[in-house]
């Protein structure tokens, strides 16, 4: 099911891309100030400590608050409804099903090629972040920045407002899924490549759900369940595996 026409007209190209990357980067520096006062030592000392399940935490829960905050008084500029622009609607619930269960797919045939290739299927950065935030008593909010937060605030970014901006005709959905799938994954620094083309994967998946249901509150579920499913390994490797 394609969703039917916003009545307001989108911000352009070029003005979806400059609000965006100002309101993204208004979050990630108005975090990092406040990461540097709450940890002092300056630069160095975070880049020692960039995978501290603290600091991370923090970083998450300042950054996209106010991010998604600078875009939705975009949207408001624009004259048009907030949940209507951002998709920020329900799906039918046999396309949420369905979507679920491809979901499901997607991570198995992943883990398994890992797997078979002879690549951890935990990372590094989850699992210094998830012990650093254990032993410093940050892991439940580390739990709802990851699995909450975090997937809420790139959905609105991404599947939402880029979305929005770049999908202008039906000729545009897949150059426009593709590059903001590309953008996102790109800007999962903390992984090394395997992981970054796992997000890449999952993104193009998201975005063709973003475009089939209309609702970017699907979109955000099934991100959500995949950072849980990426914690629920975290915590196996770490207490059977390790």
């Amino acid at each position: 099911m394609n969703e039917n026409p916003t009545p307001q007209k989108p911000w352009g190209y070029w003005a979806t891309s400059f609000w965006a990357i100002v309101a993204f980067l208004v979050g990630q520096f108005a975090a990092l100030a406040v990461v540097l006062l709450w940890r002092p030592g300056g630069l160095n000392s975070l880049r020692a400590s960039a995978f501290d399940g603290e600091l991370v935490t923090l970083f998450i829960l300042i950054s996209n608050p106010i991010t998604v905050a600078l875009l939705a008084f975009t949207v408001w500029m624009r004259g048009a409804d907030l949940a209507d622009y951002l998709a920020l609607k329900w799906a039918p619930s046999r396309i949420v099903i369905i979507a679920v269960i491809v979901l499901v797919g997607l991570i198995a045939l992943s883990d398994t090629l890992l797997f078979l290739s002879g690549h951890a299927l935990v990372t590094q950065f989850q699992l210094q972040s998830y012990t650093t935030a254990a032993a410093e008593g940050w892991l439940p909010a580390m739990l709802v920045a990851a699995i909450v937060v975090a997937p809420a605030g790139e959905e609105i970014i991404f599947r939402g407002f880029l979305f929005r901006g770049f999908v202008r005709s039906e000729r545009s959905v897949w150059p426009a899924i593709i590059a903001i799938s590309i953008v996102w994954a790109a800007l999962h620094i903390q992984y090394d490549w395997t992981g970054i083309v796992q997000i890449l994967v999952v993104g193009l998946f998201l975005g063709f759900v973003r475009w089939r249901s209309g609702s970017v509150l699907l979109t955000f579920l099934l991100h959500a369940l995949f950072n849980l499913e990426g914690t629920m390994e975290t915590v196996l490797r770490i207490r059977y595996f390790s």
